[in-house]
C-alpha cells in the first residue's frame, strides 16, 4: 500500500468560551480553525489527524505541513512510520512540531486500520483504563477554584489540577482553599505555567509541599535547567517539567542527567507525534521516572495521547483540560470520564473514534492540497 495524496480541510470552530491557562496563553475566545488531515492510499484506506487548537489556528502550521512534509510521504509505504518520522524530523527547522505531530498521528491511524487494531495495541497494550484528572483554567477567584475542585471530587473524579492566576500570594491562597475544600486525602496538583522566578517558585513550592500536593508542574521558565536543579534540591514534592522544553525528545536527556526534574512531560502536538512520545516515555522508564502526558489541544490529539497512555506503564493520569467547550470539537463521541473517574481505551482500529465529517463539511473554510 502506498500514500497517494495528502489533503488538509480547514474548518471553523465557533463558540469557544473566554479562557486563560496562564500568562503564556493570554485570554482567547470566539472562533478558531482546525484542520482535518487526510492521508489517502491506493488501498482505499485513509489516515486522519486534527491540526490546530482553540488558541492556535491550524492555518499557522498548514502551509509548512503541505510544502515540507507532504513530499516526504507521497508514494511511501505508510507502515514505515519510523523511517518517515526520522525524515520529517530532519525538516523540523522548516516546519513545526505540531505539523510533524499531525502527520505522524495520521500515519499511526492508517497503520492501525491496515492491521485492524487500535493504536495502543500496535504500540503494545498495557492497560484498558486510567484515572483522569480535571485540569482547571485560570478562574476568577480563590473560591471558584475551591468550588470547582469540590464539584469534581463529588462527581467521582480522582484528582484536580490548579492552573493558578500566577501571582504567588494569590496562588498560595488558591492552593490552601482547594486543599480545605477536598480534604487531605484527595489528589491535587499545581501547574504554575512557567510563571515564577526561583525565589517565588521556592516559596510557592514549599506551600504545595506542606499541603501534600501530588506534583508541582512547570514553576520556572521552560529552559531554566539551572534553577530547576536548585529547586529540586530544596523540595521533596515531585517536580514535573519539560512540557515545552526546547528541542525534540533527545533534548530531554540533559534534564535527566542534571537531575532537574522528577517526571518528564509531553504530548503528540508539542513533541512531534506518537512516535517521539513513545520514545520519550521509554527514555523516562529507563530512569524509573514517570512520563505524564499533557493534553493535546484538540479532540483527536487527545485520543492519540490516550492510546499512548494505554500502552505505557509510567503515566499515572489522563489530563482533561477545562472547560470542555475549549477542548472538545469535531468528534461524534469524545472521551468521557466514567463514574469511577476513569477513561477507557478506544477499541476500534487506528484512532478508533468517529470523526464528525458532516460538521466538518458544514464548517469547511478551504481544502489545501
Amino acid at each position: 500500500m502506498k500514500i497517494t495524496d495528502v489533503t488538509l480541510t480547514l474548518f471553523a470552530w465557533g463558540g469557544i468560551p473566554p479562557t486563560t491557562y496562564g500568562r503564556h496563553t493570554g485570554r482567547f475566545s470566539g472562533t478558531s480553525e482546525l484542520g482535518l488531515l487526510r492521508l489517502h492510499t491506493d488501498g482505499g484506506l485513509e489516515g486522519h489527524a486534527f491540526l490546530g487548537s482553540a488558541m492556535r489556528s491550524a492555518a499557522l502550521d498548514a502551509q509548512s505541513l503541505l510544502r515540507m512534509l507532504k513530499p516526504l510521504v507521497l508514494g511511501q509505504d505508510p507502515l514505515e512510520r519510523e523511517r518517515l518520522w526520522q525524515a520529517m524530523w530532519q525538516r523540523n527547522r522548516t516546519t513545526t512540531q505540531r505539523a510533524i505531530g499531525a502527520m505522524d498521528v495520521a500515519l499511526w491511524d492508517l497503520g492501525g486500520k491496515i492491521a485492524g487494531l487500535p493504536i495502543h495495541r500496535l504500540i503494545g497494550g498495557y492497560r484498558g483504563s486510567v484515572p483522569a484528572y480535571a485540569s482547571s483554567a485560570v478562574l476568577p477567584s480563590v473560591e471558584a477554584y475551591a468550588d470547582e475542585a469540590a464539584r469534581f471530587k463529588a462527581d467521582g473524579w480522582t484528582a484536580y489540577k490548579i492552573h493558578p492566576p500566577t501571582e504567588p500570594a494569590v496562588d498560595i491562597a488558591v492552593c490552601q482553599a482547594v486543599r480545605r475544600a477536598v480534604g487531605d486525602a484527595y489528589t491535587v496538583m499545581l501547574d504554575s505555567t512557567w510563571a515564577y522566578q526561583y525565589p517565588e517558585a521556592l516559596r510557592v513550592g514549599r506551600v504545595a509541599e506542606a499541603l501534600g500536593f501530588h506534583w508541582y508542574e512547570d514553576p520556572l521558565a521552560d529552559d531554566d535547567v539551572y534553577n530547576y536543579v536548585k529547586l529540586k534540591q530544596q523540595l521533596s514534592i515531585p517536580i514535573l517539567a519539560t512540557e515545552y522544553a526546547p528541542g525534540g525528545f533527545t533534548a530531554l536527556a540533559p534534564w535527566i542527567t542534571a537531575r532537574a526534574t522528577d517526571f518528564l512531560r509531553g504530548d503528540v502536538a508539542v513533541k512531534g507525534g506518537i512516535t517521539p512520545l513513545v520514545k520519550s516515555a521509554h527514555l523516562a522508564e529507563a530512569f524509573h521516572m514517570n512520563f505524564e502526558i499533557h493534553h493535546g489541544g484538540n479532540s483527536l490529539n487527545n485520543v492519540a495521547n490516550l492510546h499512548v497512555t494505554m500502552a505505557i506503564r509510567n503515566c499515572e493520569f489522563f489530563e482533561v483540560l477545562l472547560p470542555a467547550a475549549a477542548q472538545k470539537y469535531g468528534l461524534l463521541e469524545d472521551i468521557e470520564v466514567d463514574r469511577a473517574g476513569l477513561v477507557h481505551a478506544p477499541s476500534g482500529p487506528g484512532l478508533g473514534v468517529a470523526i464528525d465529517f458532516e460538521l466538518i463539511e458544514r464548517h469547511k473554510t478551504s481544502v489545501l492540497t
